[in-house]
């Protein structure tokens, strides 16, 4: 499996992007630690720095998420540890680890919209890590929480590129429906890139609820 598309919100612009604000502060006191069959989702750890470094340092990753940076340093990384764990990036931000060893896998997250009842959900695995169902097991966990805990959230938006076969495949089998089709910046191409984007509404979740083995 590949990556899902991490999109940083382009109705604000950068300063204001990282500068935390009231919503951004409840949204990060309601991340907590999410457990699945397979993996452990928590705040990105100092520990994490190497592996996220050395795993996020792939062009065919930084070229399917928006905000990556190619190449990927360790400097990248320990910048996005303490940012992440600052509030500077205004995400519920969540390290992917294997439950069973405590491995670092990827990353995922949950951006807050404008209208504040629509959240978008984004992740990116490590290549050793893809085609094993990480993903959509990810997937699940971050949406079941964002559903049950959040009452005032309607939907969960998703984008991914057009040519990210495998990523639509895991937006499809967490019961997204195709919306349309746009462009956004990807920092790594340096360019405007196409996607599609999908919709998960709640009521839709509910008739899901029961997500079954990851396939």
């Amino acid at each position: 499996m590949q990556v899902e598309l991490l999109r940083a919100s382009q109705s604000r612009p950068p300063e204001e992007r990282l500068r935390p604000d009231r919503s951004e502060d409840r949204s990060r006191s309601e991340c907590p630690v999410l457990l699945s069959p397979r993996l452990v989702l928590r705040a990105p750890h100092k520990e994490d720095i190497d592996a996220l470094a050395h795993l996020a340092n792939n062009a065919a990753i930084a070229t399917m998420v928006s905000r990556m940076p190619h190449p990927y340093t360790a400097k990248d990384a320990a910048d996005f540890v303490r940012r992440t764990n600052a509030g500077e990036i205004g995400k519920c931000v969540y390290a992917i680890t294997r439950g069973n060893d405590g491995a670092f896998l990827g990353c995922c997250a949950l951006e807050p919209q404008e209208d504040e009842r629509t959240l978008e959900i984004g992740y990116w695995l490590g290549e050793p890590y893809w085609n094993k169902g990480y993903g959509t097991e990810a997937a699940h966990a971050l949406i079941d929480m964002a559903f049950r805990t959040r009452s005032e959230i309607d939907q969960i938006d998703a984008r991914c590129r057009v040519t990210n076969i495998p990523s639509r495949r895991v937006i499809q089998k967490c019961g997204f429906q195709f919306q349309g089709a746009g462009m956004i910046d990807c920092l790594a191409e340096g360019a405007m890139v196409p996607v599609e984007w999908f919709r998960l509404d709640r009521k839709t979740w509910i008739s899901l609820r029961s997500w079954g083995e990851p396939r």
